[in-house]
């Protein structure tokens, strides 16, 4: 039985931790998150796009661990926000913003605005210590609540209502948010993609080893007794 491949979950968000635990279950990967390594420096998310912000924490977390690293970057698009919060989903009332700062943020802006239409966006990048990654992509189209509604998931949650279920993501069960969700989307490719991945990460190890040595260079060496370094 081959070794499990390990593979750093660049987040210690524990809901993120379940839900990838959740959907790569079942794949010979041993999935740690930061929280499995002590301190560990965050990597500075301050990219324009959420695929730069998902290359940037993978491959940060790559070369600080030296193992291969998987994060994610998502967040909400609102269409009467034009676009907000996007890449500043998490820290939208301020960098150390609860959820419900964040949530109470958005309401307050969303006052009034008859258009509530917005999608969650996720990209998702694996990233090897010499560089090299993989993307993929998720969307999923939905609409910002008047209230919070719902005691599960996180962030936005409760203040995302996905019509074809007719509740919103926090009264969702995580089986069905996973089925539909941005990051389900998203990483439902990466379940259907892991062998290619599995293969494409030991070619990537590989080739950031160093050669081994070429003993021909030492073919002429006198390795007789008088000359060996004591």
């Amino acid at each position: 039985m081959s070794t499990p491949t390990i593979i750093v979950l660049a987040t210690r968000n524990k809901g993120k931790i379940k839900e990838f635990q959740e959907i790569l279950k079942g794949y010979p990967v041993e999935l740690k998150s930061l929280a499995d390594f002590g301190p560990v420096p965050e990597a500075i998310e301050d990219g324009e796009t959420f695929d730069d912000n998902a290359y940037k924490k993978a491959l940060f977390t790559a070369k600080v661990l030296g193992l291969p690293a998987i994060s994610d970057d998502s967040g909400l698009s609102v269409e009467a926000l034009g676009g907000r919060p996007g890449v500043h989903s998490a820290r939208y009332a301020g960098d150390q913003a609860t959820d419900a700062e964040n949530i109470a943020k958005l309401l307050a802006e969303m006052e009034g605005v008859s258009n509530r239409q917005a999608a969650f966006e996720c990209v998702i990048a694996i990233a090897v210590p010499a560089g090299p990654s993989l993307t993929y992509e998720g969307r999923c189209q939905g609409e910002i609540s008047s209230t919070p509604q719902g005691e599960s998931g996180f962030g936005y949650d409760p203040v995302f209502y996905y019509p074809p279920l007719g509740k919103t993501f926090a009264e969702a069960t995580m089986a069905e948010k996973n089925k539909v969700s941005h990051r389900g989307q998203a990483l439902a490719e990466v379940a259907e993609e892991m062998p290619k991945i599995l293969k494409w990460l030991e070619q990537r190890q590989q080739e950031g080893k160093a050669p081994k040595p070429d003993h021909k260079e030492f073919e002429h060496n006198d390795w007789s007794e008088p000359y060996m370094v004591k």
